[in-house]
């Protein structure tokens, strides 16, 4: 049975990173085509299909494309999505407000749909404006706490992935004082445990120190919970790929982002790899203290 080619298309809101994608899946042996009208997409496509040559294509497209508007893209889905031999995968990047503003501000661009308006007025035009390609996406792709290169890596690792293949997973660590993980599909508070900030000799380490980790270890409640935690994910991670989830965040959260919830994140990555997952670990708290608490991203790409 033939190889299916592959088919990726990228949308979003402006600087949340498609063209960082777009150029990791070029660097990958994707041809790639940024802006093409989509009444061109079906006849692209074909002939990549009738191609013995190509095999992977990367379409780029935004609110300024030519005859874009909802109805059209979603007929363009349905139409690609019927052509035997492919397999058609749609992301839609996105970010917080707050992080796209940064990221405007710090390469002085101008935001497409604000012209001679403040930047913030032509984020929530175009907010309005792709509510509903949202809806359309096969993946919302949150790039709110990544960099350029986890990103790129990010993409790396979605391009390897086929129709049964386990889902990327994507393991986080935070402070609730600083709120929320946007991208968490799965949030466990861990502030039940014991704190080591309270231990003088363990308060400047992070949970990545050894002694910290035996602390947590030795709280009544951590081996029963990590138990369950792991018993959890058998049994949610096997449906999750059946039902062709192609990526999975996964977060732990506690006081100040630095201890237990660090600890947590290291502890089920491990487990996830040992199970043969793909999984990476972020620390929020951690990033940001090595930045100086500087933004992560490093350009509105």
């Amino acid at each position: 049975m033939a190889a299916l080619k592959e088919l990726l298309l990228l949308s979003g809101m402006s600087g949340a990173g498609r063209s960082t994608a777009l150029h990791a899946l070029e660097d990958l042996g994707y041809e790639t085509i940024d802006g093409l009208p989509l009444d061109l997409w079906a006849s692209v496509t074909t002939r990549m299909i009738q191609s013995s040559e190509r095999h992977a294509l990367a379409i780029g497209f935004e609110l300024s494309t030519h005859g874009f508007h909802d109805k059209a893209l979603a007929d363009q889905l349905t139409q690609l999505r019927r052509l035997p031999g492919l397999r058609v995968r749609f992301f839609f990047f996105d970010a917080d407000d707050s992080v796209l503003l940064r990221r405007f501000s710090e390469t002085r661009r101008r935001h497409p749909l604000a012209h001679d308006r403040p930047p913030l007025d032509g984020l929530h035009i175009e907010r309005n404006r792709t509510a509903h390609t949202r809806l359309l996406a096969d993946e919302i792709i949150d790039s709110s706490t990544l960099r350029p290169q986890d990103l790129r890596r990010f993409m790396v690792d979605m391009a390897a992935l086929d129709a049964a293949a386990a889902p990327m997973l994507f393991v986080h660590s935070f402070s609730y004082k600083q709120g929320l993980p946007r991208p968490a599909d799965l949030v466990f508070d861990v502030r039940f445990l014991r704190n080591p900030h309270y231990e003088p000799a363990l308060r400047l380490e992070t949970g990545l120190n050894e002694a910290v980790g035996d602390y947590i270890c030795e709280d009544a409640a951590y081996p029963a919970f990590f138990d369950r935690l792991t018993e959890l994910l058998e049994l949610l991670l096997p449906r999750y790929q059946a039902e062709g989830k192609s990526y999975l965040s996964i977060a732990f959260g506690c006081t100040g982002g630095r201890h237990r919830s660090v600890y947590l994140a290291e502890r089920l990555t491990a487990w996830l790899v040992a199970q043969d997952y793909p999984a990476q670990v972020h620390h929020r708290e951690l990033e940001r203290r090595a930045t100086g608490g500087q933004p992560l991203w490093g350009s509105a790409a």
